[in-house]
């Protein structure tokens, strides 16, 4: 919907680039606006926007006034659908969160209630997954990255075709791998900064904790418990509690789902970073630690992203997707923009896909 600049509050999300005198937008598409980016609007002279109905927290946005209705297209309504459930989900997974750090006993049921929605929404959307990280910011990013996790997860099991009572399970193993955070020191969950090794050491402590708070549902299979446990254990034994090796196939999964949301996501000490990015510093620093199969999985729904999609380079730079290799997705063949420049990403490594459009 377009409604005034003097009408936005922290937490709007934008749905079109906000343009100015120049060619480039000011700020683009997907911005969750703060206070210091509404004063950059005024600053320019901006006086209208876009924004989806939803905030970032989960709640709805009623301005005094709407301009008008945005019309979209259909693919763009999708998208607005599926952020809106997104969103919401993750609210209600907060307050869930709150409950049990309050001492409450978790609600397997309240859970799968949350997620069910959004892991039918991925049916018919599943490119989504790509576009998390927009929405990601420092304050909500616990709740966010347990939700992101869990859709992840489902998408990856879809890509491996399994079959949907296992991918409700991996998706509820993958929101609740984290439960156990609730267990954790409210100060160390919003330290702004470095952890200590000691205080790394206790955080390390959440996979016990997690599992501790769902083994004795009956609601969750041996599979998602195991998993749960497992999910901070890599394949060289690397990872934690136990620096195990033999890990179950669902921990492989949310593993990967994991490290995947973090790395893309906007964290207390790091910005976000492009999921396109991501996906090669997962194959190429973290060989040998995840499983190739799941890798490929997430990677392949990149393949989701037609010939002829619009792409923002790392340099700024607005290309179109000529052709894409099944080897090397995040390394399509594109043409630029403005100058027509056809260029084979797979032997430019200084340039990787920043975003699609």
């Amino acid at each position: 919907m377009r409604v005034k600049v003097s009408e936005l509050k922290e937490g709007c999300i934008l749905i079109e680039d906000v343009m100015s005198l120049t060619n480039r937008p000011i700020m683009p598409s997907k911005t969750i606006l703060t206070q210091e980016l509404i004063q950059y609007l005024h600053a320019f002279l901006i006086t209208e926007v876009n924004v989806q109905r939803t905030l970032v927290n989960g709640t709805p946005f009623i301005p005094s006034e709407i301009i008008e209705e945005e019309i979209v297209e259909e693919l763009s309504e999708h998208h607005l659908a599926f952020t809106d459930l997104f969103l919401e989900a993750v609210r209600d997974y907060k307050k869930e969160f709150s409950k049990w750090q309050s001492g409450f006993q978790l609600d397997i049921t309240k859970v799968r209630s949350i997620l069910i929605p959004l892991i039918e929404e991925l049916e018919s959307n599943a490119g989504e997954v790509f576009f998390l990280h927009h929405l990601s910011t420092e304050k909500e990013y616990l709740y966010q990255h347990s939700i992101a996790v869990a859709l992840l997860s489902a998408f990856i099991g879809k890509k491996l075709k399994y079959n949907k009572g296992d991918i409700v399970q991996l998706a509820l193993a993958g929101c609740l791998a984290d439960c156990g955070m609730a267990k954790v020191s409210t100060r160390l969950l919003n330290k702004n900064g470095a952890l200590t090794s000691t205080e790394f050491e206790e955080i390390k402590n959440h996979p016990i904790y997690s599992y501790k708070m769902i083994q004795g549902s009956n609601l969750l299979r041996d599979d998602a418990k195991i998993s749960i446990y497992q999910h901070h254990e890599r394949l060289d034994g690397s990872g934690y509690p136990r620096g195990a090796q033999k890990i179950h196939r669902f921990a492989k999964i949310i593993a990967v789902a994991d490290t995947f949301h973090a790395m893309t996501s906007a964290r207390l000490y790091r910005q976000k970073q492009s999921p396109f990015k991501v996906l090669e510093m997962i194959m190429e620093d973290s060989f040998g630690k995840f499983d190739i199969s799941v890798i490929r999985a997430l990677q392949s729904g990149i393949m989701n992203f037609s010939i002829g999609s619009k792409v923002k380079l790392s340099d700024g730079e607005m290309a179109e997707i000529l052709f894409i290799e099944e080897k090397s997705p995040t390394r399509p063949l594109i043409k630029v923009i403005d100058t027509n420049e056809i260029i084979q990403l797979e032997k430019h490594r200084n340039i990787f896909i920043e975003e699609v459009i």
